[in-house]
Parts: structure tokens; sequence; C-alpha cells
């Protein structure tokens, strides 16, 4: 399965959903690369990227918070931990297997793919919910 960026997870703020579209971009990349039979080395390269571009999205999203100090930062925080220990946990998956196998691509869709989109709609829409509220205090 590949992910697709569509309307419901546009979050409004520009640089966010630029960063959202290419994460979704390089998640493609890695699954395409398992796929298309890619091997082991491939694979981790690709899971490589993605981890580094993941850290440097979460990153910008929590400077971002931490900017408008909006109060659900700390949980954010820990969202964004979780992601980073399931990426973790697909290295060590590769690492034990001699490639990416069908169980590996169905962790990524699990684990990647379905949590990016929860958290996207969820965690993510009300950052921007809340920085969009902020800035237009004078209608409330």
């Amino acid at each position: 399965m590949y992910a697709e960026f569509d309307e419901s997870l546009v979050t409004g703020n520009e640089m966010i959903d630029g960063q959202h579209k290419e994460l979704i971009g390089k998640i493609n990349k890695l699954v395409d690369c398992c796929e298309q039979g890619g091997g082991k080395l491939e694979a981790i390269k690709m899971l490589d990227y993605l981890s580094d571009y993941t850290e440097f999205h979460f990153g910008a999203e929590e400077k971002l918070q931490e900017e408008v100090s909006y109060p659900g930062l700390e949980e954010h925080k820990k969202q964004h931990g979780a992601f980073v220990k399931a990426v973790a946990e697909l290295h060590e998956m590769l690492e034990e297997e001699e490639g990416p196998t069908d169980a590996f691509v169905e962790a990524v869709n699990k684990n990647v793919i379905d949590w990016l989109y929860k958290h996207i709609k969820g965690f993510d829409c009300s950052v921007a919910s809340y920085i969009n509220m902020d800035s237009h205090a004078e209608r409330l």
C-alpha cells in the first residue's frame, strides 16, 4: 500500500504540509524498494533516509509549537517519540531478516503509514487549528 497526500491531510500550514508531502514521498520510496525486490542494503538506506527526514520534520513541528506556546506540545513530543521507536524497530526487523519481507512491508504499512495518517489528521490538524484560532482571536 502506498501513502497518498490528500485533502484530509492538509493542515493549512504551508511548511508543514510541504514536509508531510516529502515524508510521504520517502515512505513510498521505501515501500517501492521493498515491493520491487530491492535488497537489504537498499531498504536500510531508504529507511535511514526516512528516519533522518522524520527527525528534521519533527524538529520543525516542535519548534513551531514552542513558538506559539501550543499547550499540547509535550503529548505531541511523546507521539513523535513513539514513531521514532517504531522506525527503530523496523531497522531491527530489517537487520534480522535477509531483506525486506512481506511482514516488513506490512509493518511499514501499520507502523508508518497508518500511524502518520492518524497523527496528521489528529495531532497536527489540532495544532493548525490552535494556531489559526490564536491568530484570529479577535473573531472569538
